[in-house]
């Protein structure tokens, strides 16, 4: 297929009309320099940005790993995954990561995809093992590589690329433009596509509203602006995973459906608090940075900042989450009367008064089932929504976004029939085969 119909497919099966300017220049540059450094503001579209180039390169007439693609977190890697599987490419992708079963990933191996995309460390143990070939590999993307190189990953990053001979093109990828090319990587002259620039214009429609508020004060002030926001889709950001929790339990001792995330959590458990996010299961998540950028979560109308960062880099990621691609989106700090202000806040805040007597939010209207079988069992949206219907009584209008992993499925259902739906499918079986099906809390 050629490069016009490739990248129309594409758009297409993402629901994109176009490309936007970030994304056009990224995939010429791309296509024609062996060095891009691209550098572009969080929820500007990144991602697709170097993965069209990518899959313009791929060649139907190679059995091996044609791209390797390396992330800093394992939320990253399985939403840059999300996105090439929803291009439809028609080539093989898998991802390895930390936390996933290493049996598994090897199998996968063993029928090596055209897109391999993994966290260093593993990615480096698969090399160490030997569980596929190398040779084959021709372009190398490193995203979110500021972050890489902040999390440690330099030796490992190295040690990669010391093991790739046929590498023809490498791409970084970061929202910041505030690093330094390491010298392993090999490039001295890379062609540099700088949009950061552009981040007051990506925020246009972000406000930013100050709440004042003492230390006794804040968790009753941000109880009382989660009554105001009402059920719409807000990150609550803090700079602990300590402070995570604790803002957490206050609230659910408040009655308010909320969750925490972060990076001490176990993987399955943060992957859960993520899917129960996105598909409206809780309206609330309360996180460190880890959510600040590089997570496939839904474009969110508030933040909170319920402790501010540090660096004003993470300050923007964090802001990030909401106003992107120009959409409007509010940030609501929470500080005390007089408090210095960081370095980087340098505009005026306009103050906000949260107005009195709002209800409590309402409870969601969806609540999340848990399947004990997913992609490798065979197992499809399709198999899912039918068993619900049948077995469960649910009508289609209750069944919400469905979440197939490798052994286990998420569905989103119309909280009032969870319960009952779980009674009624509990001794049922699925394509002829009995799952563990549970309310995943």
């Amino acid at each position: 297929m050629e490069s016009n119909a490739l990248r129309t497919k594409a758009l297409t099966n993402l629901g994109i009309p176009a490309l936007n300017e970030m994304q056009e220049k990224a995939l010429e540059i791309i296509e024609n320099q062996r060095d891009t450094l691209l550098l572009s503001p969080t929820g500007s579209g990144k991602t697709l940005a170097f993965l069209l180039p990518v899959l313009l390169r791929m060649r139907t007439d190679v059995a091996g790993v044609q791209c390797l693609i390396l992330s800093p977190t394992r939320e990253l890697a399985i939403q840059i995954e999300k996105v090439w599987q929803q291009m439809a490419t028609g080539f093989k992708v898998n991802t390895c990561y930390g936390g996933h079963s290493m049996p598994t990933e090897i199998k996968n191996l063993s029928q090596p995809p055209a897109l391999l995309i993994g966290t260093p460390g593993r990615i480096l143990d698969h090399i160490t093992r030997q569980t596929f070939d190398l040779t084959s590999i021709t372009s190398l993307v490193l995203d979110e590589f500021d972050k890489s190189l902040a999390l440690g990953f330099q030796e490992q990053m190295g040690d990669i690329i010391k093991h790739l001979p046929a590498l023809e093109k490498r791409i970084l990828a970061s929202a910041t433009n505030k690093l330094v090319i390491p010298k392993f990587m090999g490039i001295t002259a890379p062609y540099i596509l700088n949009f950061t620039g552009a981040q007051a214009k990506s925020t246009d429609g972000l406000l930013l509203k100050r709440i004042t508020a003492t230390l006794e004060e804040k968790d009753q002030r941000l109880l009382e602006l989660l009554c105001y926001i009402g059920d719409n889709a807000t990150l609550i950001f803090c700079n602990t995973r300590e402070s995570s929790e604790q803002t957490n339990a206050f609230l659910n001792s408040k009655g308010i459906a909320s969750a925490f995330f972060h990076g001490g959590m176990e993987q399955i458990e943060r992957e859960k608090a993520l899917i129960r996010f996105r598909n409206g299961s809780t309206v609330f998540l309360v996180a460190s940075d880890l959510a600040a950028r590089g997570l496939d979560i839904p474009d969110v109308k508030y933040v909170i900042h319920y402790e501010l960062p540090s660096k004003k880099d993470d300050f923007i990621h964090r802001n990030g989450r909401t106003a992107r691609m120009f959409a409007e989106g509010t940030a609501f700090l929470l500080l005390s009367e007089g408090a210095e202000l960081p370095p980087y806040l340098t505009e005026k805040l306009d103050f906000f008064d949260i107005p009195a007597n709002n209800p409590r939010p309402p409870a969601p209207h969806f609540a999340t089932l848990y399947i004990s079988g997913g992609k490798k069992d065979k197992l499809s949206k399709i198999d899912i929504v039918g068993f619900l219907c049948q077995k469960g009584q649910l009508d289609k209008a209750e069944i919400g976004k469905i979440e197939l992993m490798d052994f286990m499925s998420f569905v989103a259902v119309a909280a009032e029939k969870a319960d009952a739906v779980v009674k009624l499918v509990q001794m049922e079986k699925m394509k002829g085969k009995k799952y563990k099906i549970g309310v995943a809390k």
